[in-house]
C-alpha cells in the first residue's frame, strides 16, 4: 500500500507555499497509475495556484513493484540509517527474490525503472555506458577527453529497427539532450566481461549502482 503524507513547500518563482502531498512509499500493485507518474517525473512536480510555475519537490520515497520483485529507494538527503534500511532489507528477502538499488536523484529512479522495466541488468548497462564514453572520449582527442570521460549518461530505451536490437544512451550536449544508440552487442560484451569479473556485482541489500560506483570497481 502506498502511504501519502503532507508538506509545506514555496514556489521557486513567485515564494508561494502550499500544501503538497508527497508519497513517502509508492506501491505499483496497489496503485498502478502512479508508475507512470514516477517514470515520466510527474509526482515529483507540483504546479503554483498562484502563477502556474511548475516545482520539483525533493523527497524520500520507498519504489517498490511486487510484480518485478523490484525496490528502489530514492534518497535525495543521502544514507538512510543502517537499522531501517536492514530492516527493509531483510522484509524484502522474505517476500522473495529482490533486486534492491539506492539513488539519489529522481532522474536516477526513472532510469532504474525503465532498464528493468525493458529487461536487462543495471551493472551490465553502466558498463555499457562507462565502454561507450570510452570509445567516444578516444575519438574527441585528448582536450575533450577527460569531459567525455565524466559525461554523465542515462538509459532511455531498448528498441529494434530492421531486425536488429539497440540501446538507446542519452546525454547532455551543448545544453540539450541527445540520443546515442549502441547495438545490443556491446551490452552482450559487456555482459560477458562481468561474468569474466565476479568481483564487480552489486552488494547485498540496497545498493547504488552507478557510474561512479563502478569507476570505483574498476581503478
Amino acid at each position: 500500500m502506498s502511504l501519502i503524507s503532507h508538506t509545506s513547500a514555496g514556489c521557486c518563482k513567485c515564494g508561494r507555499k502550499a500544501d503538497i502531498t508527497v508519497y513517502r512509499s509508492i506501491n505499483t500493485a496497489d496503485d498502478p497509475q502512479l508508475k507512470e507518474k514516477v517514470k515520466d517525473g510527474s509526482i515529483f512536480v507540483w504546479q503554483c495556484p498562484d502563477c502556474g510555475q511548475a516545482n520539483l519537490v525533493k523527497y524520500e520515497t520507498l519504489y517498490h513493484d511486487p510484480d518485478a520483485k523490484l525496490m528502489i529507494w530514492l534518497t535525495p538527503a543521502g544514507d538512510l540509517p543502517e537499522s531501517e534500511m536492514k530492516a527493509v532489507t531483510n522484509h524484502a528477502k522474505a517476500m522473495g527474490d529482490y533486486t534492491l538499488r539506492r539513488v539519489c536523484d529522481v532522474s536516477s529512479l526513472m532510469e532504474k525503472i525503465l532498464i528493468f522495466e525493458a529487461g536487462l541488468d543495471d551493472v551490465v548497462v553502466e558498463m555499457c555506458k562507462y565502454v561507450t564514453r570510452v570509445e567516444m572520449a578516444a575519438k574527441a582527442g585528448e582536450d575533450k577527453a577527460t569531459q567525455i570521460l565524466n559525461l554523465p549518461m542515462h538509459f532511455y530505451r531498448k528498441g529494434v529497427q530492421d531486425d536488429t536490437e539497440y540501446i538507446t544512451l542519452s546525454f547532455p550536449d551543448n545544453g540539450k539532450m541527445v540520443g546515442c544508440n549502441i547495438g545490443f552487442n556491446v551490452y552482450e560484451d559487456c555482459l560477458g566481461i562481468l561474468q569474466r569479473n565476479p568481483s564487480i556485482k552489486a552488494e547485498e541489500g540496497f545498493a547504488k549502482v552507478d557510474g561512479a560506483w563502478l569507476t570505483s570497481l574498476l581503478g
